[in-house]
């Protein structure tokens, strides 16, 4: 019988942030990282998230990922997903190169090794989806649908490079330089031909997954109504409606554009739309509500993904539940039991933190960049 379970079998860091060096087995069911802060937990569950990305989860750049004073580092692992793959990435400070290879061959384009390992980390940071500004909320969709979906990741890239270059041509204008306006227009119907794929997919997914959102923020604990909404900063019913009236968009706002030298609507400006009894999230709710909201989207993220492919990604739990009594601990880890709980690592500053369902979990201890046992 196939393992249903994304799984890391082994994993190698040299100079990956404070590791030196590592070399590590891991169990299926996983492992129960133990130490106190800044000793390397959260590192390790951040180098296991990269084979995911192939990019910082944190958001950090390349460069200071780097063990400070060596010349890049180096992540080396056999993964399941399931079928069985070796993934190595390998990080060059001076020359800021970046090199995957998937199988023994180095691959060309990042694309193709992206999301070869499905992860999902919550952490208490996690608020930020919450409580911060909606580029965090929309870095999240894109997260999530670039890694479940080819055609997205596509239209994204495509419409960053477009984005991009608009921009550029905005502010070559600003300057009297370049050709204009003609070179602003010809980025206009790219914006508009790939952001539309974007809006149609996050707006079908918010429709979705609004309802769950709902029910998993009632199952953790909160009373309150709670809502998810996509909103887009240029409304469209759907199908080819919506390239159309991007475009437009463009046109109507070139002059705006101009004096600002940035590019004020398209699916860049758009948000998911948090609502508690009817008021914003990130205004009116709660430190608690807020966390709750933030462990729902993750959730619905590891679903996402579950859903998406032959493997349930593997689960890594930054000490996330450290604002939360055990009775909403115990529900949140009830319901990533009902979303499938594959391999697990857990980061957690003392043992007799480790929840109760994960305590059957190895336990290997961090300090200083080492595991200890």
């Amino acid at each position: 019988m196939t393992d249903s379970r994304a799984v890391v079998a082994s994993l190698s860091l040299k100079d990956f942030r404070n590791f030196e060096r590592l070399a590590l087995e891991i169990p299926p069911e996983g492992l129960a990282l133990v130490g106190e802060n800044g000793q390397g937990k959260t590192n390790l569950l951040e180098a296991v998230a990269y084979l995911s990305l192939l990019r910082s989860v944190r958001g950090a750049r390349d460069a200071d990922v780097v063990r400070f004073g060596a010349d890049g580092f180096f992540v080396d692992a056999i993964v399941r997903a399931p079928q069985a793959h070796r993934l190595a990435i390998g990080f060059e400070r001076q020359s800021r190169r970046k090199r995957v290879r998937l199988d023994e061959t180095a691959v060309d384009r990042f694309s193709d090794a992206l999301g070869v390992l499905p992860t999902v980390m919550f952490s208490p940071s996690d608020v930020e989806l919450v409580a911060g500004a909606p580029g965090s909320r929309r870095r999240y969709l894109d997260v999530m649908l670039a890694l479940t979906s080819r055609g997205y990741l596509r239209a994204l890239q495509h419409y960053r490079g477009a984005l991009e270059r608009r921009n550029a041509s905005l502010r070559g204008a600003q300057r009297g330089g370049g050709r204009g306006v003609d070179a602003i227009i010809v980025w206009e119907a790219p914006l508009a031909k790939h952001g539309a794929v974007l809006v149609r997919a996050r707006r079908a997914w918010a429709s979705a997954a609004a309802a769950r959102f709902a029910e998993r923020c009632s199952a953790i604990g909160e009373r309150a109504p709670v809502t998810l909404t996509y909103n887009a900063s240029v409304p469209a019913d759907g199908g080819d409606e919506v390239a159309a009236r991007l475009e437009a968009e463009l046109a109507a706002r070139r002059e705006t554009d101009l004096r600002f030298g940035l590019t004020q609507a398209g699916p860049h400006r758009d948000d998911l739309a948090l609502l508690i009894a009817g008021r914003e999230l990130r205004t009116f709710g709660s430190s608690g509500q807020q966390r709750t909201a933030a462990i729902a989207l993750r959730l619905l993220e590891a679903e996402t993904l579950r859903d998406s492919r032959p493997a349930s990604p593997v689960f890594l739990l930054d000490d996330p539940f450290a604002e939360l009594d055990e009775a909403r601990s115990a529900r949140v880890l009830a319901l990533l039991g009902e979303v499938g709980l594959g391999q697990t690592l857990l980061a957690a500053p003392r043992e007799s933190e480790i929840p109760r369902a994960l305590t059957s979990l190895p336990v290997r201890h961090v300090r200083d960049g080492r595991i200890l046992s």
